[in-house]
């Protein structure tokens, strides 16, 4: 081990504490592949997970692709870009860096639009976040996409013209539901449901998350094999694009998934989705308690670190 590299370790560790003065040295340090492997397990397990793999703006090179822990709490090795500027495809807010992912969701997003531009009468997909090079926690915006298996697609289509990046920066959201019951028919179309239903009949797709009234949207226009319907599930947050969730691939015995969707009439469109048409669901956000004012300071919970991530994560962090 080479004296500069101690050096940077040091200044790892020295910079834990984060002083206001030294924030960017210290986002430098935790970039240094080679100062975090020079750190013991001790100290590199302390440091907070978000600031190391928001840190990292480039993929592992020396490990091959895999997904590693859950889609909450995990990492991605030997991730890919998708490529920002396809034939059926443009990627947004291109400065956030969270346009990589595993090989097979990369392969996904874009038969994905293809197939939705040659088929559904879907001119483009603009799609916003994926995971970060290395994936973990991100700073901001998200609790998941930490494995590099999922991808939120927005319910926009991609103009007929390719945008610029300042426009790409700043794109907007077109939200395609009135409020938490009501779709809004003056913007939701049948391409809508059509490129839903062909992001759900993927084998490799295991959930799909959508606001409420768009689950009630595709249960009324749904024909035929109405099966696809288990897979998109209601939830918050889903009114301005569609969040898609792949299975772990084949062989990643370090990814975990979810239980396979399992709504008791087989599509979600009963009492699933009863519930979160109803009040139930949102009370905890519409209707909050009154804050109670704490008898003494209370000091904020302590960030995640990479001691609360799978283990081999350590080696995403180090790796070259």
């Amino acid at each position: 081990m080479t004296a500069g590299v101690i050096r940077r370790a040091l200044l790892v560790i020295a910079l834990l504490a984060g002083p206001a003065g030294l924030v960017v040295a210290q986002e430098q340090s935790l970039k240094d592949t080679q100062a975090l492997a020079a750190m013991s397990d001790k100290q590199l397990m302390k440091l907070p997970a978000k600031k190391v793999f928001s840190a990292q703006d480039t993929p592992t090179r020396s490990l091959r692709a895999r997904s590693i822990g859950s889609y909450a709490r995990g990492c991605m090795a030997g991730g890919v870009a998708l490529p920002v500027d396809g034939p059926a495809w443009q990627v947004i807010r291109l400065s956030r860096n969270r346009y990589w992912g595993q090989p097979q969701l990369v392969e996904l997003i874009e038969k994905l639009a293809l197939e939705s531009k040659q088929q559904d009468g879907w001119n483009g997909l603009l799609v916003g976040d994926i995971s970060q090079p290395r994936g973990g926690p991100m700073p901001s915006g998200h609790a998941s996409h930490q494995v590099g298996l999922d991808v939120d697609i927005w319910l926009r289509p991609m103009p007929d013209r390719k945008l610029s990046k300042q426009e790409l920066e700043n794109v907007k959201p077109t939200l395609v539901v009135k409020d938490r019951k009501r779709i809004d028919p003056d913007v939701w179309t049948e391409a809508h449901a059509r490129l839903i239903k062909r992001a759900a009949s993927y084998p490799d797709v295991a959930r799909i998350f959508v606001h409420p009234p768009i689950k009630a949207e595709l249960c009324k226009w749904a024909k035929g094999d109405r099966s696809w319907l288990a897979k998109v599930r209601p939830y918050y947050g889903h009114n301005y694009h569609f969040h898609i969730r792949m299975r772990c691939p084949a062989g990643d015995k370090a990814c975990k998934n979810q239980p396979e969707p399992s709504p008791k009439d087989g599509t979600g469109c009963g009492e699933e989705l009863a519930y979160w048409l109803g009040n139930a669901p949102w009370k905890r956000i519409e209707q909050p308690p009154p804050a109670k004012k704490p008898d003494k300071p209370v000091k904020p919970p302590p960030p995640l670190t990479l001691a609360s991530l799978p283990a081999e994560c350590r080696a995403v962090v180090t790796a070259e």
